[in-house]
């Protein structure tokens, strides 16, 4: 059995609306893309994408089961992710310009960092648990999850791009170090926002 074309439909509208809002990748690719140029985040863009993807993949197949069964891991890598997004916030909120972040004092986030952060980013196990309950538990054969996957990496490319695309194509307008330093300070708030629904659950 495998996703019938109305499924296939209603999640890609699904997975639209989740990659294409803002939440802490695509704050933090807007960012990365101001203050560091596209071609610096493309490591950025690939880890979340392919690490994003392994995710659903990986928990689809069988590993939510060990959360199910272990509830306390869910938990520690929920406040895990939590303070991890704080601290990058932090970081955000005092990136320098664009001129002075080509220094070593300033990189952007690698491949390995980016595809591991899909693991403790809130938001992305929102979307993973959608994925996951809505869709593959309507026929949870390995072929849909495949299917799935591959659909979250195709649709998590153009989402992951266009954010990056989209910071880069401002450094024109936030030129200035001041225009920077608010426009950083105004994505770690953000950033920091996505971290509500942790905070304020249960």
């Amino acid at each position: 059995m495998t996703l019938s074309r109305e499924l296939t439909i209603a999640f890609l509208g699904f997975a639209v609306a989740a990659f294409y809002t803002p939440g802490p990748n695509n704050v933090m690719l807007l960012s990365s893309g101001l203050n560091y140029g596209f071609r610096r985040t493309l490591p950025h863009i690939a880890g979340i994408t392919l690490g994003f993807s392994f995710l659903v993949l990986v928990v689809g197949l069988g590993m939510g089961a060990v959360f199910a069964t272990h509830p306390l891991l869910q938990t520690v890598l929920k406040y895990a992710g939590a303070a991890y997004l704080a601290y990058l916030a932090i970081v955000i909120a005092t990136a320098k310009p664009h001129e002075a972040s080509k220094s070593e004092s300033g990189r952007p986030m690698t491949f390995i960092g980016a595809a591991l952060f899909q693991w403790i980013n809130v938001k992305g196990w929102v979307i993973v648990a959608g994925t996951i309950t809505a869709y593959a538990a309507i026929a949870p054969y390995p072929w849909n999850m495949i299917v799935l996957a591959s659909l979250s990496l195709l649709i998590g490319l153009t989402s992951s791009t266009a954010w990056a695309f989209f910071g880069t194509a401002m450094q024109p307008i936030v030129s200035s170090p001041r225009a920077v330093r608010i426009f950083n300070v105004l994505m770690a708030i953000l950033l920091a926002a996505s971290l509500y629904p942790v905070l304020t659950e249960g």
